[in-house]
């Protein structure tokens, strides 16, 4: 199934020329603002200085940090009469980056959204049922748009009151939930405690935090659903970026609305496909807020194998963010990675908290982790060998050492919107 079966499945000389073509047109429409301005007059270049998409690596990065020096409009491309609508990010580091949409922007943004809920082969049949903030958080808005483009009845339910939540999943007949997975995790938990018959959903979109296989593994044996990865963030418009097709193996990118490449988030070097490294993103599509290669922060890489579906080169999933990258004692340790060896482990449930301190001038990483309902008997000499189990499974992987805290179920935070389960102590040092 397609929306655009033209632009997903155009040939590579095609989409080399469309490339090229865009990535001028973005390049022009970044000369009206004054960053890119300031960028291109110091390095020499202009629209006419990309002949190819090699030239695309005389053009600067562009980092979070310089749209929040833009703050509010600095990054608008156009003026302000023609932006009518403004999303930001949570801004809990700083100002918030600032985001604005053209007319022409939110319809191709909603576009896209279709072709990526169209791919997984969702139709006007189906009942969506939006569990995602609607306030300033891209993440809402975006996916109703797409939702409604392709005909889906979609049900604004929004976060919070999980009760209510599971009522009008059974009472609509919903078949399609939208939520990050640790809240998707905790719909189910609720959703076994009262009872709920679920058995009309038949699919999971999940997002804005990542999440391993292993969940993936979870959430749909809970909620019975097939479950699809779903990547993106507010400065390439909002969620639908890459999405999941059927074959689960990594997430469609669509190349002709978004220049990708990967490179080492330490020296800038550009990598090749297969090497894992930092997503840069130049959009090419953008009216309001046009920008050139910019740094996402996520860590993925770009697999070599083509798709059965027919579309183009997919990322693999995301294995977390360079700045989310704890160094603990001198090794790199992803959460993604202590959330897979967890959930790996029957024992154990699916909540975990992960504690960050220096003692002695030491790294020190604690894990507080539930264990799983039907495991928890309360004897003492059960709960000292689970905890060497879990313990040694994390150092196979991590190969550092953890300290373990095995904890009742439901005693650690469950999470409606995207999940913080690691406190870094280190910070307040």
């Amino acid at each position: 199934m397609f929306w655009d079966k033209a632009m997903e499945t155009i040939s590579q000389a095609d989409l080399h020329e469309l490339q090229i073509k865009r990535l001028r047109e973005t390049v022009e429409r970044c000369g009206n603002i004054s960053f890119f301005k300031e960028k291109f007059r110091e390095a020499g270049i202009g629209p006419g200085s990309i002949k190819n998409l090699e030239d695309l690596q005389k053009l600067p990065f562009t980092k979070k940090s310089d749209l929040r020096a833009g703050y509010p409009f600095g990054f608008f491309a156009v003026p302000k009469r023609e932006v009518v609508r403004i999303h930001t990010t949570s801004g809990t580091t700083g100002k918030p980056t600032v985001v604005g949409y053209t007319r022409g922007d939110l319809d191709t943004w909603s576009g896209l959204i279709a072709r990526n809920l169209t791919m997984v082969g969702l139709t006007a049949d189906d009942v969506f049922q939006n569990m995602v903030n609607y306030g300033m958080f891209t993440g809402g808005l975006g996916f109703h748009y797409g939702s409604e483009k392709i005909g889906m009845t979609t049900i604004p339910s929004a976060t919070g009151n999980t009760k209510r939540q599971i009522e009008m999943l059974h009472d609509f007949g919903v078949t399609v939930i939208h939520c990050t997975p640790s809240y998707a995790l905790h719909l189910a938990e609720a959703a076994e405690e009262m009872n709920a018959d679920l058995s009309c959903l038949k699919t999971g979109i999940f997002g804005a935090e990542p999440w391993s296989d292993a969940m993936r593994r979870d959430l749909e044996l809970k909620l019975g659903v097939e479950a699809f990865d779903s990547y993106g963030m507010s400065e390439l418009y909002g969620p639908g970026v890459a999405f999941e097709c059927k074959e689960h193996d990594g997430l469609h990118i669509w190349h002709d609305s978004y220049l990708v490449e990967i490179i080492d988030p330490k020296t800038g070097e550009q990598l090749g496909p297969g090497e894992r490294g930092e997503l840069v993103v130049t959009p090419l599509v953008k009216e309001a807020m046009p920008l050139i290669r910019y740094r996402t922060g996520d860590i993925t890489m770009i697999l070599e194998d083509e798709c059965s579906c027919g579309r183009g080169p997919k990322l693999a999933r995301f294995t977390g963010r360079s700045d989310d990258m704890l160094v603990i004692r001198g090794i790199n340790v992803f959460p993604s990675q202590i959330e897979h060896v967890l959930l790996e482990i029957p024992e154990v449930g699916n909540h975990y908290m992960v504690y960050v301190n220096r003692v002695n001038h030491m790294d020190e990483m604690t894990i507080d982790v539930e264990v799983a309902p039907g495991y928890f008997r309360g004897e003492l000499a059960d709960l000292k060998k689970l905890q060497g189990k879990v313990v040694k499974a994390l150092r196979d992987v991590l190969e550092i050492r953890t300290t373990v805290r095995l904890v009742e179920p439901g005693t650690l935070p469950r999470f409606e919107g995207k999940s913080k389960r690691v406190i870094d102590q280190r910070e307040a040092l």
